[in-house]
Order: C-alpha cells, then structure tokens, then sequence
C-alpha cells in the first residue's frame, strides 16, 4: 500500500492519499439567487435554469442548475483537495441527471472522492456529486498532482 503525504494549502495538517480512502465529502447550497448570479457571469441565460414555467413547459421538473455550475463546484472541491488549482492536471464528468432547484429553496450538491489510484506524482480520484440522493455527474473523474 503506497502512502503519500501531502502539505495542503491554507491547511494546518498533513494529509496521507492511500488508494480507495474515502475523502471527506463538502456539501455545495445551489438556489434560485446562485442560479441568476452564475447567468450573469457565464452569459448562460437559458430560461430552463430561472423561469420556473418554462422550463416545465420543455418537459422539466422544475428550474435546473447550470450543468457547468454543477461541474465547476465539483471542480472547486477537486482544487481543495489538491491543495491548488494548479495541481489539476485532469478533470471529466458526464451529466447524468440535472440538479432541480425549486423556488425558495436552497438545494444541497454532496461532492465526494475516492481516491482510485497512488501514483508517484499524481493522485487519480474518482468523484461523486449528487443532490438529493440523486447522481447528477457520471463518470467523475480527476488527476491531481502531488
């Protein structure tokens, strides 16, 4: 069994991957007003994602977030495990099923890891993102450097 140790930063304490170690999970609040401040800044102004009539009127439970906001949360988590951005070398994800965000509600986005593989400069992760026990990224996967 290989162990690395790792220093994070913005972190006091020593860390230690070891293939198929659960990672701490961090849970992401997405609502409404996320939804509108994520449009504004992407440009992404679908109304599937802010008008709750429409977007049942394509078929959709209810407004969705972002796939892109879905993703890039779980690539926040990613960086903070790696300590730092830069250490991303590698990050995928199918979307699987949306994240539904009714009105005046905050909905929960769980981002978990398991750490698939040790390598001697690299770690490759195996990411899990769901809300509410529903699986919103497929195939979540990451390499991040030592």
């Amino acid at each position: 069994m290989r162990r690395i140790h790792l220093v994070h930063i913005g972190l006091s304490r020593m860390s230690t991957f070891v293939a198929g170690q659960e990672l701490a999970p961090k849970t992401f609040i997405i609502n409404r007003a996320k939804l509108v401040e994520y449009a504004n800044a992407s440009g992404d102004h679908n109304p599937i994602h802010q008008d709750e009539a429409f977007a049942k009127s394509v078929g959709l439970e209810n407004v969705i977030a972002h796939g892109m906001y879905t993703m890039g949360l779980a690539g926040q988590y990613i960086s903070e495990i790696a300590g730092d951005s830069s250490k991303v070398r590698e990050f995928s994800a199918r979307f699987t099923k949306p994240v539904v965000v009714p009105a005046q509600t905050d909905v929960e986005l769980i981002v978990s890891a398991i750490v698939a593989e040790v390598q001697s400069d690299s770690v490759k992760l195996e990411i899990t993102a769901t809300s509410g026990d529903v699986k919103v990224l497929g195939m979540a996967k990451a390499l991040i450097s030592l």
